[in-house]
């Protein structure tokens, strides 16, 4: 019998990026007569950032409010998932209680809040809270809380049961042979989880501060809308410095502990460095004291809610009816698969253009650093100086964004991928481009695919944020209704748009079941 063909793996990992080809066709007619000048003054400016006292002062404090936005945000989604992630675990229900249906329950609960972007949660949350700090940082905390909870009950019952069932039928209570048997073989892939996840704070704490939720964000919104670029780039650059940090250390404490990176497994356990985590953790609670009492977020302001509107007089089910679902839905898949096509598809073959040459890999990362910091909101708007605004701007935006996440996974996968294909065929002749397609890109093509099908999960949700840019599905629907205080339509847009990511989330699973399931 004979065997469907199939492309080589690493043609596999360049198909995705086929979709360039529409949006060069497309282009043309969305340019439009003026703004070029301005886009210039914006690249121009990076080399001439504002050293005004006053204009760096602010951006410290910007910045100052951003981070410690993001480490609380990180610090109790980290605390709300490990709890969640250990109750909605099947391994623990049926070893305590001998039951699995309420960890099924408890997952299938808490798919609601990571459907949600926390930016909807942000605006939400200001809604009933005010404007409050504590509103950022729950915004962050329940989405990140939730995915923790995933990643945790996920890598948990994925553990070998050997040891478990040994303990048990030792005599050992369930929670002492839980935490021996599964606790330190667990700890390496959390702890390296939630190094991913910090990133990701930061870079949500910069997008929430963008919608007027505090901190720099605020700071680079304002600066670009008044075309002061120099005051721009000035906290545009300490914010980058202060991501090239924080993931240089991130790596640095990865290998260290001899954690798992994002594409693959590390060593088996953390061994002696236990004593190490557990004194980072003694030393960040009084940090996280500090950062919440520096910011002015007040525990008790849960307690004082606004008052809800009233869905009784509010609800008017034939608008909610009358909204054109079908082309809200088709522009948000559109938008989702055309921006995850870009991504996944032009970090390798950028890569692959630069690989004769060291310098052009240095310029490539330093244009991927500032896409995965440059929140997508604010590229739509610089988009927005020279095309117009549609489903293609949008996908832009987000693409350039995840660009930017997947090329600096995809260059750390490549340095740690085996050299020895690649040294070979270099060798025999093969020039690097080559080299590096069929050396390391062939081991590498199945399990960043698996990942970019993870990625275009988050796409999805993140195309609201870019639904100031016009025609670019539910996202503009959503802020539409809650600008002008539509409950009803707000209440079933989101229902709609949490069906549809939780249904993107049961795909991406499969397509990445099957990717590494392939040889």
């Amino acid at each position: 019998m004979i065997s469907p063909l199939r492309p080589a793996p690493p043609l596999l990992l360049l198909l995705p990026a086929m979709a360039l080809v529409p949006v060069l066709v497309a282009l043309p007619f969305l340019v439009h007569g003026g703004g070029w000048d301005l886009i210039a003054q914006f690249l121009l400016a990076a080399l001439h950032p504002s050293l005004d006292p006053l204009v760096l002062g602010s951006a410290l404090s910007g910045l100052g409010v951003t981070v410690a936005i993001a480490l609380l945000g990180w610090a109790l989604s980290l605390a709300l998932g490990l709890g969640a992630g250990l109750l909605s675990s099947r391994t623990l229900w049926a070893t305590a209680w001998g039951l699995r249906w309420p960890a099924e329950l408890i997952r299938r609960l808490l798919a609601l809040p990571r459907s949600i972007h926390e930016l909807l949660w942000g605006l939400l949350l200001l809604q009933l809270l005010g404007l409050q700090p504590a509103v950022a940082v729950l915004a962050i905390a329940l989405p990140f809380g939730a995915l923790v909870a995933r990643v945790v009950a996920d890598q948990l019952d994925a553990l070998p049961g050997a040891r478990l069932e040994a303990l048990r039928a030792a005599g050992a209570p369930a929670g002492p042979a839980l935490l021996t048997a599964l606790g330190p073989a667990l700890l390496p892939g959390v702890i390296s989880y939630g190094g991913y996840r910090l990133e990701c704070a930061l870079r949500s704490a910069t997008l929430l501060g963008v919608f007027g939720l505090g901190g720099l964000g605020t700071d680079l919104r304002l600066t670009l809308q008044s075309l002061q670029f120099n005051e721009l780039w000035s906290g545009l650059w300490l914010l980058l410095a202060t991501m090239l940090v924080l993931e240089g250390l991130v790596r640095l404490l990865r290998r260290r502990w001899c954690l798992p990176n994002r594409f693959g497994a590390g060593a088996s356990g953390v061994g002696r460095r236990g004593r190490e985590i557990a004194f980072l953790i003694l030393l960040l609670l009084p940090l996280l004291l500090l950062q919440a009492r520096a910011i002015g977020v007040d525990p008790m302001v849960l307690l004082h809610w606004n008052p809800l509107p009233n869905w009784g007089t509010s609800l008017r089910p034939a608008e909610v009816l009358a909204l054109p679902w079908a082309s809200l839905v088709g522009q948000t898949l559109g938008l989702t698969l055309l921006a995850a096509a870009l991504a996944v598809g032009l970090a390798p073959l950028l890569l692959l253009l630069v690989a004769p040459w060291p310098w052009g890999r240095v310029l490539l990362q330093l244009v991927w650093a500032l896409g995965r910091l440059w929140p997508p909101p604010l590229t739509a708007l610089l988009l927005l100086f020279a095309l117009k605004p549609g489903l293609v701007t949008a996908a832009l935006a987000l693409g350039f964004h995840n660009l930017g996440i997947l090329g600096r996974l995809l260059l750390e996968a490549a340095e740690a991928a085996p050299e020895g294909a690649e040294q070979a065929l270099a060798v025999a002749g093969t020039g690097p481009r080559l080299a590096l397609l069929h050396g390391r890109y062939s081991a590498l093509a199945r399990s960043y695919l698996a990942y970019g099908a993870y990625r275009s999960d988050v796409i999805l949700r993140e195309t609201v944020v870019v639904g100031l840019v016009g025609a670019a599905g539910l996202g503009t629907a959503l802020l539409e209704a809650l600008s002008s205080f539509a409950w009803d339509q707000l209440l079933a847009l989101m229902a709609v748009y949490a069906l549809l990511t939780l249904v993107g989330e049961d795909l991406s699973d499969r397509a990445r079941r099957r990717l590494l399931r392939c040889p």
